[in-house]
């Protein structure tokens, strides 16, 4: 069978063959045959900046003359206009219709790996910029002709995972048309995982996907999408795979290394951070958006049960700050009791020196990863901004999780927001956790280095938290250089001073992050189509099982899981 060209309504699956050509649109909306390694020639000559830009006081203050501040309005204006130009000409049409963003559209690079696909997670922001601008149909298109991608066979030495499973990516394909040797028509090829690097399964795509669908009913009003039997289906199989029984004892959700935004050996195999902020605003979101029914009660049970559990289990044993971090000082190990303190058996030796430093008195963050007998300490950016905005961290915790960023800007933001995670793996750990990663040394890549695209998501937490001045501050510093930078995926060093040694140019997630922002802080009401609110449901339940003893605690568990 072949994905053919077909009515979001009435779409059917199907295989895709091997060509390299891909179908682009430009500001006039002609359809055009491309490279696949880039834009057209003439396109890049538009986005040169050959004067450098004016950006005066860099925003930090002002020095009290209008012109300067004109200046800087005008500046900002001028990158607002060229990365819109730059996202439109990443856009990908199938049948004539936008269905999505390429990850990057870098003329220089001589080889584009997967980078000329459309990514689920590299999409979203991309996604809810163009929501926020009020154009819909490109995020519609792809939420319905992704959700049919999901049910397509996918295997890798003779197994197949999970229905459930949401693509990596896929990429429209120029093929002849069967029976026509003049004639060609469009096929979708996805890749589930089996063709990446690592050969990892993308376990936050489902997750982006049931938070992309939510945002699009939020921002344009349009429900029959999520009402729609077959995305209905789409989202009760994600939760079902995501839900399964297992052996584990914990809530979180257990993945291997790679699985997210990270997608390489980082040591984050177990329950990292990213992924349970992910789940967690997933979940929000299915129970919100699933019809009732009595087929689903089952469902709807289980999933109320996993959000209360994994909130709880988040909140109570991945937070950290001064006064957690001195009570795992002075842990007592080798505990066997239902009420013991060190319930993970977490030897205080594991504290490392670089986290006496850099917390500080008034602040505190969720740590990366909680497994037995091993905290992962360093502060990953993504899953404490996404806690924030999903509400799974208290909104105490959620204020103290700004007042470290704020406190440790030099570190975590410096030249330019926003660092992937911090520190740093070096030396005989970096050798042995990412086995000696070419490309994630130390400060570069997903260790530790700056990823422009994480602007969103701080900018979605400021705002949430009233507290816009933050993202405001990091807005205008990465105003001074991005432009100017053409865009990198990423930046490298512990300032961030220099662009990723093998980062891609005009990478569209960094010009989609700088978007959404600035839409976000000129309408910081539109936030509130993106966060999750704390659920008093939710609150009551968690309250409950604080209460609790844990003889008490320990049976209830038991119950709610039958």
């Amino acid at each position: 069978m072949r994905y053919n060209c077909q009515r979001v309504e009435s779409l059917s699956g199907g295989t895709a063959e091997d060509q390299r050509r891909t179908l682009f649109v430009d500001e006039s909306d002609k359809v055009k045959s491309v490279p696949h390694n880039g834009m057209p020639i003439s396109d890049v000559n538009e986005f040169k900046v050959d004067q450098p830009l004016d950006h005066g006081n860099g925003g930090f203050g002002s020095n009290g003359k209008p012109a300067a501040a004109a200046i800087n309005k005008d500046s900002s204006k001028k990158i607002e206009d060229e990365a819109w130009t730059l996202l439109r000409n990443s856009m990908v049409y199938y049948c004539n219709n936008p269905i999505g963003t390429i990850a990057a559209n870098d003329p220089s690079s001589p080889g584009t790996l997967n980078y000329d696909q459309v990514f689920i997670r590299d999409f979203v922001p991309s996604g809810i910029a163009f929501l926020l601008k009020g154009e819909y149909d490109i995020v519609r298109n792809f939420i319905l002709h992704t959700l049919q991608l999901q049910s397509w066979e996918k295997t890798m030495d003779c197994y197949s995972p999970g229905q459930g499973l949401m693509p990596a990516s896929f990429k429209v394909r120029t093929v002849p048309l069967e029976g026509d040797d003049y004639a060609t028509e469009d096929v979708l090829d996805p890749d589930f995982g089996e063709a990446a690097i690592g050969r990892v399964a993308p376990v936050d795509s489902g997750l982006w996907w049931i938070i992309l669908l939510r945002a699009y009913g939020k921002c344009s009003g349009d429900l029959s999408v999520q009402e729609r039997v077959d995305v209905q289906t789409g989202i009760k199989m994600i939760l079902k795979l995501c839900l399964a029984d297992g052996f584990d004892m914990f809530p979180t959700l257990l993945v291997t290394d790679g699985s997210c935004m990270i997608d390489r050996r980082m040591g984050i195999h177990g329950h990292p951070l990213e992924i349970q902020a992910l789940f967690y605003s997933a979940l929000l979101g299915a129970r919100e958006m699933l019809a009732p029914e009595d087929a689903s009660a089952d469902l709807m049970q289980a999933l109320k049960n996993r959000l209360v559990a994994l909130s709880f289990h988040i909140r109570e044993y991945y937070w950290i700050d001064m006064r957690k971090l001195n009570e795992i000082y002075r842990y007592k190990t080798e505990e066997y009791s239902y009420d013991a303190v060190n319930k993970f058996n977490i030897y205080p030796d594991q504290i490392p020196s670089w986290l006496v430093d850099f917390m500080p008195s008034k602040g505190g963050y969720l740590i990366g990863n909680l497994q037995p007998a091993h905290m992962d300490f360093r502060f990953f950016s993504l899953g404490n901004l996404w806690s924030i905005v999903s509400s799974l961290a208290t909104l105490e915790q959620s204020h103290a999780i700004l007042d470290l960023v704020d406190a440790k800007w030099e570190e975590l933001v410096a030249d330019m927001p926003f660092k992937i995670c911090y520190p740093a793996l070096e030396g005989r750990e970096w050798q042995i956790i990412t086995g000696s990663d070419p490309k994630n040394t130390p400060w570069s890549y997903h260790n530790g280095g700056s990823w422009p695209t994480l602007l969103w998501q701080l900018t979605v937490a400021c705002i949430k938290l009233n507290r816009p001045e933050i993202a405001s501050k990091a807005i205008k510093l990465a105003e001074k250089r991005i432009s100017q930078d053409k865009w990198p995926e990423y930046y490298d060093t512990k300032r961030a001073r220099f662009i990723g040694k093998q980062a891609q140019l005009y990478q569209t997630w960094s010009v989609a992050g700088y978007l959404v922002a600035k839409l976000l802080l000129d309408n910081p009401s539109a936030a509130k189509n993106i966060v999750n609110e704390e659920d008093s449901e939710l609150v009551n339940a968690f309250s409950c099982m604080i209460s609790s003893n844990p003889r008490r605690k320990r049976s209830w568990k038991k119950q709610i899981l039958v």
